[in-house]
Formats: structure tokens, sequence, C-alpha cells
């Protein structure tokens, strides 16, 4: 049987022109300093050698980063697709590939720590991972250019998301719209984005003096994402079916949870908006055809805007920082439109 061909490499061209592997790599990145004639021995090289160079090897002899890692603690909701959708429209400009690292949404920092500790990227797009002293020391010794998204450190460019004054807004809405008994669907476990909505909520209730009633403050059992799914959101619902009282409105962490509860409602026969509000947090597209108010955070442009940033440090402008907190903005549907206003 005839062993495969090996794979001709950049040593076998340079050594069939008679040249150093240097000229070769500057040939193949297109470098003005290489002679015509030496141009034209070493292509004629690489056309008798049928040589196919790695993208990879290009890359690195350049010294251009070659791979950007989004770290994300989940690629598979609705929240961190849009996110992820607006990266990829710009990342095609950048001549990167891009792999998609999923810390994991129970343990994130935990996740990320492994990353860093595998070094497989040139650059990285971090999502809603917050960065402590550990993971800023990894970052710093890495020397790797990195954008923030949902999370802050004074060291690094960021997009922070403005949860608490999300949360207030909401709260706001709600009061407004004249709802007296006002239920929360919180995350299974403890994030910041969870805890900083939760608090924004609180805060609007105590401006209008409206009553707190932390016993209709509700999650479901589902660890699933942190709490974040439709799951959690349904077995909520039945938690206050079995609680033997409902709020005549109910805010979710997100528009996941949102949906679950929509359809829990649904089942126990009690109807949105007549008989009790609904309301969401992020925009997803569904949410537009359940009529669901919500939240918008802008994850699209945020995703764009991050990837633009780190084109520029990439180039190399590292002395001006981009570092922002972004305001959800109020989108007011039917799901919250009371009755008894």
């Amino acid at each position: 049987m005839k062993p495969p061909n090996k794979k001709i490499t950049i040593y076998q061209v340079a050594n069939r022109a008679g040249v150093a592997i240097s000229t070769v790599s500057r040939v193949l990145n297109n470098s003005p300093n290489v002679s015509d004639k030496t141009k034209e021995k070493v292509q004629m090289a690489i056309d008798e050698l049928n040589f196919r160079p790695q993208v990879s090897a290009r890359k690195l002899a350049s010294r251009k980063p070659q791979m950007l890692a989004i770290a994300v603690p989940s690629f598979t909701t609705p929240y961190y697709n849009e996110v992820l959708k607006g990266v990829k429209d710009e990342i095609e400009a950048m001549d990167l590939d891009i792999v998609i690292y999923n810390t994991g949404s129970k343990n994130p920092k935990e996740g990320i720590e492994n990353f860093f500790n595998r070094g497989t990227a040139d650059t990285v797009i971090s999502i809603s991972i917050d960065i402590d002293d550990s993971i800023h020391r990894q970052i710093q010794a890495s020397g790797m250019p990195i954008v923030l998204i949902g999370s802050s450190h004074p060291e690094y460019d960021y997009i922070d998301l403005n949860h608490r004054k999300g949360g207030f807004i909401a709260g706001e809405h709600l009061v407004k719209q004249g709802y007296k008994k006002i239920g929360l669907i919180r995350p299974a476990l403890e994030t910041k984005a969870g805890m900083l909505r939760e608090q924004g909520f609180i805060d609007a209730l105590k401006e209008f003096k409206m009553p707190i009633n932390r016993k209709l403050f509700l999650t479901g059992q589902s660890t699933k994402h942190a709490g974040f799914t439709e799951e959690a959101g349904f077995e909520a619902v039945y938690e206050y079916d079995k609680l033997g009282e409902f709020p005549d409105a109910i805010f979710c962490a997100n528009d996941t949870q949102a949906i679950g509860a929509y359809h829990a409602l649904n089942k126990l026969g009690i109807r949105v908006p007549q008989d009790i509000g609904l309301m969401g947090y992020d925009n997803i597209k569904f949410t537009k055809y359940l009529d669901l108010t919500t939240m918008d955070q802008k994850m699209y442009s945020i995703g764009v805007q991050a990837t633009n940033r780190l084109a520029e440090i990439i180039a190399g402008d590292r002395e001006s920082k981009l570092q922002v907190a972004i305001d959800p903005v109020l989108v007011a549907r039917n799901s919250t439109n009371n009755p008894n206003k």
C-alpha cells in the first residue's frame, strides 16, 4: 500500500527556492520588502511543490491575532444568541477565526479560568462574566486584547448593562399601570443581573410606596441557565398556584421565564392581561408575537459595538478605552394593559 504523501512545508519551499524561511513568509504575506525576482522564485517553488499554506501559519508569521474566543455562560439562550449575531456580522472583516467557549452558567468564573489556562485564543470577548482579581491576573499574563460585555473592570474596555435601572423602570411601569399587588419571578441561582434587576424593582416599589410582598417573589425548581428558562417560569407560576395566591402582575427576570409563565397561566385558565399582567426583560424577538411588555437591552448592537472596539484595539488603539453602561428601554405592549386602571 502506497503511503500517503507528506504535507509540503514552508521549509521545503524555502529550500527549493534557495531563500530563507522568513523570505517565504514575507511573500505569503504580500510584504513589499521582497524583490520581484525573489517573489517569482518563491512562487515557482510553491507551484512546483503544490504548497498550500495554512491560514494560521500566515497569520502567525505576521504576528496578527488569528483566533477570537467568545467566552459566554451559554450559547443556546435567545439573549446570548442576539449578542453573538452582532459579533458574527462584524467579525468577517477582521479575518479572525471564532471559537465559542461555554463557561457554564453555574460557575462561569471557574469556566473562564480554565479557558485562560488552555491558552487557545489570541483575543477575547467575554460576555456576562465578572472579572475578579484572579481572572484579572490571568488576562494580564496572557496579554490578550479583551472586551467585556455585561460586566466591567477599570483596566479593560467594556459595555456593561444597567440592570438596576432596568429593574426600576419595570417596577415603575407596573405601578403606573395601576397594579397594586406585584410579584416577581426570580432566577434560581444568584447572578449579578438577577440581583440588580430585583434590587431596582424593589427600589421602584419603595419609591411609589407600594407594598413589598416577598412571599410573591418566587423561583422555579429548574437551575439550568441559572433559572433564566421557560421551564423555571412555568414552574414558578405553579408555585403561585400551590400558594393559593396570585399577584395581579408578575415581573419576570427575563423573557424566557415570561414565556414559560405565560404558558402556565394559560393552562390554569388565567388570562393575560385580563386577569393578570405579565412582563419580561431582554426584548427577544418572540416577545413581539406574544405582545409581551419587556425591557430592550439592545443586545445585537452591543455585540456589534464590542466587536468594532476589539478591531480598534487589535489595530493598535490601546490608549483610549470604551467604558460605558447601556440603559435598557421600556417596550410597553398589551400584556401589561391593566383593564382595571
